[in-house]
């Protein structure tokens, strides 16, 4: 096997992020092809949760991926937290119809109402907009900010938020919200941190699941929950990787037997650097396995 460090530098601050480093790893497969994986667990990841990393980069880089059932699939676009003006580009990008937007990261929720805003006017009466937390709110702060925020989205011509990803950080704060709004409510971190859905589904806890290949131990460990948790929807999202890392989600939202919703995939777009001689980018929203030229 080869190993190849790397660092890919981000067009804007992301998370706390303006870069992301981690280790290529290229490997053969029953087909005695060459394939690539990518470990880039961040900074803050325990032994266990960094494992999980390198098993998907393995089960990469040894040809270990289903075969996909559908071509491609619908990407949102991602929102960090920028002006106004700058979110309506970001929202639209590579022919996104649905946009996620960070909201919550220490801004005034003034702020995230004038990006919500922005992005819903950007995107037009058809599109779809979601936001994402990273378990920012308490119960109270999610309820009152939730109802600001769905109206900053009716108020651009949307119906409102199509899902609130991670409001708040624990299953029982998930639980207890989900019971006191409408909106839709989707787990991420409390899937991705302890490496199953058993928690959020024993409290109910979320009417929609975030899958990430990589952090939740590859493309397969992900199925494996998404029969577990069916009928509820699935979105798969990047874990900010370069495109090589991207792969992983890609082919498993490819290989999932019910089609996700529009996908957290289009993280390419965040990259000012790659691994690769040329970025994964949706076009016309949509995103679907290519071959990747990993760049000297």
């Amino acid at each position: 096997m080869e190993f190849r460090p790397f660092t890919v530098e981000l067009r804007t601050r992301f998370r706390g992020l303006t870069s992301r480093s981690g280790v290529l790893i290229r490997g053969s497969g029953p087909d005695g092809e060459s394939h690539w994986g990518e470990y880039s667990p961040f900074s803050d990841y325990d032994a266990e949760r960094a494992s999980r990393w390198w098993r998907a980069a393995m089960e990469a880089a040894t040809g270990g991926w289903p075969d996909p059932v559908r071509a491609d699939v619908a990407v949102n676009s991602i929102v960090p937290q920028v002006a106004p003006e700058q979110a309506r580009a970001y929202a639209t990008a590579g022919g996104a119809t649905t946009a996620k937007v960070k909201v919550a990261g220490g801004a005034d929720l003034a702020e995230d109402i004038a990006r919500i805003e922005a992005v819903a006017d950007a995107l037009g009466p058809l599109g779809a907009l979601r936001i994402d937390v990273n378990g920012g709110w308490d119960v109270d702060d999610a309820i009152r900010a939730i109802d600001e925020l769905e109206r900053a989205a009716r108020g651009g011509g949307l119906p409102g938020l199509e899902y609130v990803e991670q409001p708040c950080d624990t299953v029982d704060d998930l639980a207890r919200l989900r019971r006191s709004i409408d909106t839709p409510i989707a787990a991420d971190e409390a899937i991705r941190v302890p490496g199953t859905a058993d928690a959020v589904l024993a409290a109910d806890a979320a009417d929609v699941i975030i899958l990430k290949a990589q952090p939740l131990g590859g493309v397969r460990r992900c199925l494996e929950i998404a029969e577990q948790v069916h009928p509820r929807p699935i979105v798969v999202a990047s874990a900010l990787e370069s495109s090589v890392g991207l792969a992983a989600g890609v082919a498993l939202a490819c290989a999932l037997p019910v089609e996700p919703l529009a996908c957290g995939l289009g993280t390419g777009e965040l990259l000012a650097t790659d691994t690769v001689t040329e970025t994964w980018l949706p076009v016309h929203g949509r995103l679907g396995p290519r071959t990747l030229e990993v760049a000297a």
